[in-house]
Parts: C-alpha cells; sequence; structure tokens
C-alpha cells in the first residue's frame, strides 16, 4: 500500500518546520514550500498526494495556487489552511476544487485526520479509474462469444 506523501506550503517558516517534525514524529513523509512557485516546482518533481496549502501568502495567494494545482494535478488532494478566514475565501477554495478548509492554529492530530480523509478519496478515485481502465481493456463474456 503507498505512504501518503504530504506537502506543506505556507510563508510562515516557524509554522513549516514545526508542524513538519510534528508530522515527521507521526511517521508522515513531508515536503514544504514558502511559496507557490516552489510548491508548483516540487509538484513537478515529486509524487505528492495531499498539499495543505495557505491562504495568505505573498505573492500568489493560497486560492491562485490550488486553481494552478488542480489543473496540473487534479488527483492532488488539497486543504487551505489559514488564520484569515473569511466565507469568501473559504467557498472560492471549496469551489476551485480544495477538499476541505481549516483554520489556523489547529492541531497536529486534527490535520493529521483531513489529510488522510482527502488521502483515502484520492486512492478510492485512483481505484475507480482503473478499474474503468480495466473494464475497458477487456472484454466481456457476450463480446467474446460473438467473436466467434
Amino acid at each position: 500500500m503507498e505512504t501518503m506523501q504530504l506537502m506543506l506550503v505556507d510563508d510562515e517558516e516557524r509554522f513549516l518546520s514545526t508542524t513538519k517534525k510534528l508530522l515527521e514524529r507521526e511517521g508522515y513523509s513531508v515536503l514544504t514550500a514558502t511559496d507557490g512557485s516552489q510548491a508548483l516546482e516540487m509538484l513537478r518533481r515529486k509524487r505528492v498526494h495531499v498539499v495543505i496549502l495557505d491562504v495568505k501568502m505573498p505573492g500568489m495567494d493560497g486560492n491562485e495556487i490550488l486553481v494552478q494545482i488542480k489543473r496540473q494535478y487534479p488527483m492532488t488532494e488539497v486543504i487551505m489552511l489559514t488564520g484569515h478566514a473569511t466565507v469568501a475565501s473559504a467557498v472560492d477554495g471549496l469551489k476551485s476544487g480544495a477538499s476541505d478548509y481549516l483554520m489556523k492554529p489547529i492541531d497536529v492530530h486534527d490535520l493529521i485526520a483531513k489529510a488522510e480523509e482527502a488521502f483515502s478519496r484520492r486512492q478510492g478515485l485512483e481505484t475507480k479509474i482503473r478499474v474503468a481502465r480495466m473494464r475497458h481493456l477487456m472484454k466481456s463474456p457476450r463480446e467474446i462469444i460473438q467473436e466467434n
């Protein structure tokens, strides 16, 4: 079974380092990025299952990065994280494909639970895609009989 690869994207380096250490202590593999450009570059090079993305960052904000991630890596689950939540930004994020929206400060175990939910959802979609591909490749008994 594949293990979950997480990516934290936040311009607050102290939050990144602390959260990364806490997640790694729990046995998770964690990449970090301090801005959207760095996150997108890492996604090009590494397989990431769940991105935990801060909304408020200089340059590209979280919602802009979310749109880019979902356009380029549609199977990657994205959880939005913010200390400055507004209803409008939450709605924008969810409409753009975020799987959840969480408020800072967050307990690491709550973050893990949300990331595990997102990873499980992704695995379910991947299984459905594999089954659909296999059905497309395999012939039904009726098709085999009709060929003979």
